[in-house]
């Protein structure tokens, strides 16, 4: 009997639709478009959608404006902040220097960081790509950074970057849990990533995305955003619901940058649906690293007991299915939808909600940008998705 995850990375990688099952016939734009401009509006912040099948580009539309000091529209090139769908982007990096022979995935924080303390001699490159590594929550060490001083010390204007995120990791003497014992999202350990890719190229992470996937790909408006130090064209701005009864126009006010937003690893490129529809028909190809050194990108982590990987009980921002099951691979959720083999990511920040759902073996990809923080991206997604599946939708 071939292993489960023989199996899972066979079926991820199929090139035939459900046995005996025939294809339905595309949605017509009329009924995409119903699902997007029921939750739109007009001059307010809206979405960016694509939708491609086959490779080929079947919908794609902007909804709302950029920003509300212009009221320019959104179209294909406008540029989003990705969050965490950014993931993707350093787990390919980390995937193409282990081709390069610069990197082990079995290699240890310890070993590229000998200043690092004792709890990262067993935190692998391997546990930081699938959320095994049990490091601290960046986020909650900040928090209680400034309780200890009574006093702020992040802001919009004063972010943290990432250097600060590794000396508070290095001023830690343990981790949230021994690595391989259990599963948390960690934003903190693409942070970490971000700087390995630095550290093993001898580039910064932006220089070495351009160089190595954005200029190859011709993502020519992708760019790993660094305030005050580049800038972003056609840039759509972040905006939160202040109220939705005022009038026929909900009230929304510009709420783009928070103190986490300057980390790069976990969250820091911006891009259009130009650029990653590109980055689709790259994954699709194999353009940048062949289908044999992808696999292990779409393997879902066991934990080292060999029990199945489970989101935390605890909800919070971070935690999208408390206690239920989770299939990670390297920067990429991997359950599948309904029977449908998928690989998915969604990001959520402060301004900007995304998603992008690739139900692999129907050739399926949708993409949603979001510049407001109201609307839910995976569940327009998911709708999308049944549309052009002819499945009903689920309670």
């Amino acid at each position: 009997m071939k292993p489960a995850h023989v199996l899972f990375v066979v079926a991820l990688f199929s090139l035939a639709s459900e046995t005996n099952r025939e294809a339905p016939d595309s949605p017509s734009e009329k009924q995409v478009d119903a699902i997007f401009a029921a939750v739109t509006q007009e001059n307010a912040p809206g979405l960016a959608v694509l939708v491609q099948e086959n490779g080929r580009t079947s919908f794609q539309k902007g909804y709302g404006v950029r920003d509300l000091r212009t009221n320019m529209k959104i179209d294909p090139p406008t540029n989003f902040r990705l969050a965490s769908f950014t993931k993707q982007f350093t787990a390919m990096a980390i995937m193409l220097l282990v081709h390069d022979k610069k990197l082990r995935y079995d290699e240890t924080l310890v070993d590229i960081f000998p200043d690092f303390p004792a709890y990262g001699k067993t935190i692998t490159i391997q546990n930081l790509l699938n959320h095994t590594g049990g490091l601290p929550d960046y986020e909650d060490l900040m928090a209680a950074a400034e309780t200890s001083r009574n006093s702020r010390i992040w802001t919009p204007e004063r972010q943290i970057h990432d250097l600060e995120v590794l000396r508070m990791l290095e001023a830690e003497s343990k981790g949230k849990f021994p690595p391989g014992t259990s599963w948390s999202y960690s934003n903190s350990g693409y942070v970490v990533l971000g700087l390995v890719v630095a550290k093993a190229s001898g580039q910064s992470y932006g220089d070495f995305l351009r160089a190595r996937i954005f200029a190859p790909l011709h993502l020519d408006h992708t760019v790993v955003y660094q305030k005050g130090e580049n800038e972003v064209a056609n840039r759509a701005f972040g905006h939160s619901l202040v109220a939705s009864d005022h009038g026929p126009q909900p009230l929304f006010q510009e709420t783009d940058q928070s103190p986490t937003s300057a980390t790069l690893g976990d969250g820091g490129i911006y891009s259009n649906l130009l650029d990653l529809a590109r980055w689709d028909d790259a994954l699709g190809n194999h353009t940048l690293l062949s289908a044999e050194e992808m696999k292990p990108a779409f393997v879902p982590r066991r934990l080292a007991n060999g029990q199945p990987t489970l989101w935390p009980a605890e909800a919070n921002d971070d935690n999208l299915h408390p206690g239920k099951p989770v299939s990670y691979g390297f920067g990429w959720f991997l359950d599948p939808y309904r029977g449908h083999p998928r690989m998915w990511h969604t990001g959520s920040t402060l301004g900007f909600r995304t998603i992008i759902e690739r139900l692999t073996a129907d050739h399926l990809t949708i993409i949603i940008l979001s510049n407001r923080t109201d609307l839910d991206p995976e569940a327009l997604a998911i709708e999308t998705a049944d549309l052009y599946l002819n499945l009903k939708p689920q309670d």
